[in-house]
């Protein structure tokens, strides 16, 4: 064996060694910095989520709230034989229905057992008395349970054999005082709310909901839900472990629902194993009606790693040419001079004249790390482009969660934040800084009387108003509802009680 099949032999296990330490430490690299987008991905498509979950069940949950407040309701159930006291009492349970989302209304009274209902099509009109409760039938125990917890609201997702429907109901206590009357609260179909809330089509993501026992509330696969958990024994309840395959993910999630009821970070999140595969769990908790959102990310799909072959076949093919240059060069600038050397030796033993030619040297290393060079260049621009993609979409998300979807202007969430960062500000430089809350006059007689997209309406000339009025440094958000908050900073009263009063003109105008 020559010199340079010895040479040959060596630079291809050199190649064969390389491209297997490169591959490896590429892998390593590329799921470290997948896992840790993930991450991120995964705190922001969970805020969002639960944002746009509680923001349809909000808005109902605060009607059947007014609806329990109802003076006539209450006093009537104060007094459920008096028929003069009962046609007021449905009167106004027939105007909250109409304001509901799904058009219907449910009424049960304690002291009677009679339950009152009305549907989308007001197919009860007049006959609203469906039935009478019995603590002997178990269709009815939800309502007893409902007693039993003394819980001012609870969801609850239950079929009503009796009406054949099956819904998410929101249960408000109708309270005199200690003493509650009864239940009121609307359905909202279940089918349609998967569908806008869970079963949304974003590619290798998905959210599922469980309350505190952490039985399976809402799932794109319905055989998965939990239905009457209210009346179930935690062995009859369709939890969480029917989707995680491992106990110790079970163990974990169930602790980190509890940490995040306790208080600390917003969302954790998790890697859990579903049907063998792997998922990020991102666990979120909504106080407002006791639930845990957990999105479920198969990073396989999200960030599939096929999509980084192609940068490590081009990095390999590059690393490749080089070599084979350099195995050139290698050949010119020394074993071809040897060769040279070698014919000079043989004649010189063959008594022959002696006439060495010239090599050729040229400076072919400072060309080998030019190409060195450009290789490094290229996976630092593609890293560079990565970083700025994944950068690109956290802002975004970061952004919808910090945004009013109506106004633009920014949310509770976005304001908190920038009260305290100009808090930290003011204490650290000693400045002052305003703030103005403004609430809208008769709001609800707009949405009562022409609607809620002419509310909405009135909503979005009110934000535009105070955006023409307010400095360009200052900041306005939608405090919820009919609220609005204004953060100036660096200002004084008199400056406060004039933008005031101009903001009040202007939108009276």
């Amino acid at each position: 064996m020559n010199l340079k099949t010895r040479f040959l032999l060596l630079t291809g296990i050199f190649i064969a060694l390389t491209a297997t330490v490169l591959v490896m430490a590429f892998s390593w690299v590329a799921e470290d910095l997948v896992e840790r987008w993930g991450r991120r991905l995964a705190e922001k498509q969970v805020l969002y989520d639960k944002a746009r979950t509680l923001q349809p069940l909000m808005r109902e949950i605060a009607l059947a709230r007014q609806m329990a407040e109802s003076g006539p309701i209450r006093a009537w159930l104060r007094d459920p034989g008096n028929a003069a006291l009962a046609k007021p009492a449905l009167a106004e349970m027939e105007s909250y229905r109409r304001n509901f989302r799904d058009r219907n209304y449910f009424l049960a009274a304690r002291a009677t057992g009679r339950y009152y209902f009305n549907n989308a099509d007001n197919e009860f009109a007049g006959k609203e008395f469906r039935y009478t409760l019995s603590q002997s039938n178990p269709d009815d125990a939800w309502f007893y349970a409902l007693l039993r917890g003394n819980r001012d609201m609870h969801i609850n997702i239950n079929p009503d054999t009796k009406l054949n429907v099956v819904k998410l109901w929101i249960d408000v206590l109708i309270r005199d005082g200690n003493q509650v009357l009864g239940v009121v609260g609307t359905g909202l179909d279940l089918r349609r709310f998967i569908h806008e809330v869970v079963d949304v089509p974003q590619t290798g993501i998905t959210s599922l909901f469980v309350d505190h026992n952490a039985a399976i509330q809402l799932y794109h696969d319905p055989r998965f839900i939990d239905y009457a958990s209210l009346v179930k024994s935690a062995q009859e309840r369709k939890s969480l472990d029917l989707v995680l395959d491992r106990p110790e993910d079970r163990q974990a999630i169930r602790a980190m629902m509890a940490g995040l009821v306790s208080g600390g970070d917003p969302v954790v999140s998790r890697f859990v194993q579903i049907q063998g595969k792997r998922y990020l769990a991102g666990i979120a908790y909504l106080p407002e009606i006791d639930w845990h959102e957990i999105t479920l990310m198969d990073l396989d799909v999200l960030v599939p790693k096929k999509d980084f072959l192609g940068l490590v076949l081009a990095f390999l093919a590059t690393l490749f040419v080089a070599l084979l240059l350099f195995n050139m060069v290698i050949n010119r600038i020394l074993l071809r001079p040897l060769a040279v050397l070698d014919n000079a030796m043989s004649k010189v033993q063959e008594d022959k004249p002696l006439d060495l030619p010239s090599t050729g040297v040229v400076s072919e290393i400072a060309r080998l790390f030019g190409h060195f060079q450009r290789m490094a260049r290229a996976v630092h621009e593609e890293r560079e482009n990565l970083e700025h993609l994944v950068a690109e979409r956290t802002k975004t998300l970061d952004r919808l969660t910090r945004l009013d979807p109506l106004t633009e202007l920014l949310n509770r969430r976005g304001m908190r934040a920038a009260l305290e960062h100009e808090m930290s500000r003011a204490q650290r430089l000693g400045h002052r800084f305003g703030v103005i809350w403004l609430d809208v006059d008769r709001f609800k007689e707009i949405n009562d009387t022409l609607g809620h997209a002419v509310g909405d309406l009135a909503l979005l000339a009110i934000s535009d108003r105070i955006r023409r009025t307010i400095r360009q440094y200052d900041t306005a958000a939608r405090w919820g509802g009919d609220e609005f908050i204004i953060l100036l900073p660096e200002t004084d009263i008199e400056r406060l009680g004039t933008l005031c009063e101009r903001l009040r003109a202007r939108v009276a105008e």
